[in-house]
């Protein structure tokens, strides 16, 4: 998403081209990561991040007009990471037909799994309370829809799959797999086990395909 794109308030100030200031960006979201997972939305202010990333305000405000504008570029390295989970995790198309469903299924799951737990607080924060602009909702609804074709082409292929429609059922196992990884493995206080977590929802959604 281009930062020209944003509303006025939700916009960077500065685009970095020389190294410091690059380097400056990045310890602005580095410490921006630290300050939401310990102090939540509400108490993440910009001075907590000016004194985490070792800068006065002034600074920081050199490159953002106010936290929420960090926020939308933590969410935006929050999608480009989810992105390149699935895809790591995913097998390759010319394995979808002779790989049994759980093993399709497990490994994606297991990976969004490990990336929202690594953080619980900060992406429960991106995920409840980040603003989400048009400009980024049109950005996830387009990477949801190039998803779902992925996995209604998979579906489609695998012999287990008894769903009637591919697509719908690419589309629910998605939604299903984002909302309990969302609200589950970022809740720290669940008390539910990670790899447990990450089986059952493999469970579920391989049951759900399987049904006839």
């Amino acid at each position: 998403m281009t930062p020209a794109a944003l509303a006025p308030h939700l916009r960077p100030r500065k685009q970095p081209r020389q190294r410091r200031a690059h380097e400056t960006r990045a310890r602005i979201l580095d410490a921006a990561r630290a300050v939401f997972e310990e102090h939540g939305y509400a108490h993440g202010t910009t001075n907590r991040i000016a004194e985490a990333a070792r800068l006065s305000v002034g600074s920081l405000y050199q490159y953002f007009p106010n936290k929420d504008a960090i926020l939308v570029e933590l969410v935006d390295a929050h999608i480009e990471a989810g992105a390149a989970a699935v895809t790591a995790a995913l097998a390759a198309p010319d394995e979808w037909d002779r790989t049994p469903l759980p093993d399709l299924i497990g490994p994606v799951v297991a990976a969004l799994v490990a990336l929202h737990a690594d953080g619980r607080e900060l992406h429960r924060v991106l995920f409840e309370e980040a603003p989400r602009p048009p400009e980024q909702l049109a950005r996830l609804r387009a990477l949801e829809r190039d998803l779902t074709d992925v996995v209604a082409t998979l579906l489609a292929r695998h012999p287990e799959v008894r769903a009637p429609d591919p697509r719908l059922a690419a589309r629910l196992s998605i939604d299903v797999i984002e909302s309990l990884v969302h609200r589950v493995a970022t809740d720290a206080t669940s008390g539910i086990d990670d790899d447990a977590l990450a089986a059952e929802i493999t469970r579920l959604v391989v049951a759900y395909l399987r049904a006839t």
